[in-house]
């Protein structure tokens, strides 16, 4: 036994109620990039249109990987804006094959590769289609994120206590874990067209753009028919389930390689079946290369 990650999970149901949790679920907390669906959500409401996969990034902590990278240049493009109008902080590709090769080209961190460029990529789109600002698109009280604050309210059912910022530069906004979950919930059981409906639709026919093609994320989207997750920083992990059934989980260190084992063993308490739980629910620990032990959910 070398360490222990403590933290909080919670389970919502249909109907946006409590059915089980562990730790505190109900005090306010910063969901960090899990709060992109819902960001997402406000721009929808605003007006933005975006094809599926263009949508997905816009919701996405990508890898950085080409494809992302030209993914957040096409939405720019299509709002005639290029990379300079992002107010991204610089950063390099998550994916690490990625990170290598745009070092080798000789670049250093840059807001396009940034995990969060497709999302300011496609604030910047939706500040030019409602004749916006866009210098002032990442201010508490721009028109687009005074939008994004209702979104996320109406979808956690509950109000924003707190307002930071994020590591990206954007408004960070304050929800319950067990607010998280009910959000998940009910995008993963929204009807088909609607705007949460589009988003959900989105991460699960093209999850590699909601996250990466090497990402857990990815490959438990894959794996479970009609599942909706979205990760975000400091230990975060939320699930919607189709059945309205929402799933969330904070690591109190902020450790990311607990929270998904976390999340594929409560997915099996659930009745979800799957050897892709299995799998996900061990975290391996490497020692010179090889598999010495691994993180579990207990």
């Amino acid at each position: 036994m070398e360490g222990h990650h403590h933290g909080s999970v919670v389970v919502t149901g249909p109907d946006g109620s409590i059915e089980s949790s562990r730790g505190v679920v109900e005090r306010p907390m910063f969901p960090r990039s899990a709060n992109k669906p819902m960001q997402a959500l406000g721009m929808l409401r605003s007006g933005l249109s975006l094809r599926e996969e263009l949508l997905a990034l816009a919701a996405a902590s990508h890898s950085g990987q080409d494809f992302h990278l030209t993914g957040v240049r096409t939405i720019l493009a299509d709002a005639g804006l290029d990379e300079s109008a992002l107010k991204t902080t610089p950063g390099y590709p998550l994916d690490d094959a990625s990170r290598d090769a745009w070092v080798r080209a000789g670049n250093g961190p840059a807001p396009l590769t940034m995990n969060c460029s497709g999302k300011h990529a496609a604030m910047l789109a939706t500040c030019v289609g409602e004749g916006w600002p866009t210098e002032t698109y990442l201010s508490p009280d721009h028109p687009l994120q005074r939008m994004i604050r209702t979104a996320l309210e109406d979808s956690a059912g509950e109000q924003v206590t707190s307002v930071a910022v994020d590591g990206c530069g954007a408004p960070l906004l304050s929800i319950s874990l067990a607010g998280l979950a009910r959000a998940f919930g009910r995008f993963a059981a929204a009807p088909q067209g609607s705007h949460e409906g589009l988003i959900a639709d989105a991460f699960r026919t093209h999850p590699q753009y909601a996250s990466g093609t090497r990402r857990d994320e990815a490959r438990l989207i894959r794996s479970i028919p009609g599942l909706f997750c979205k990760a975000g920083a400091e230990g975060v992990l939320a699930v919607g389930l189709p059945d309205g059934r929402g799933v969330a989980v904070k690591i109190e260190d902020g450790a990311a390689r607990a929270r998904m084992a976390v999340m594929a063993g409560t997915l099996q308490t659930l009745g979800l079946d799957h050897e892709v739980l299995d799998d996900l629910r061990e975290h391996p620990v490497l020692g010179g290369g090889v598999r010495v032990g691994s993180v579990r959910p207990v």
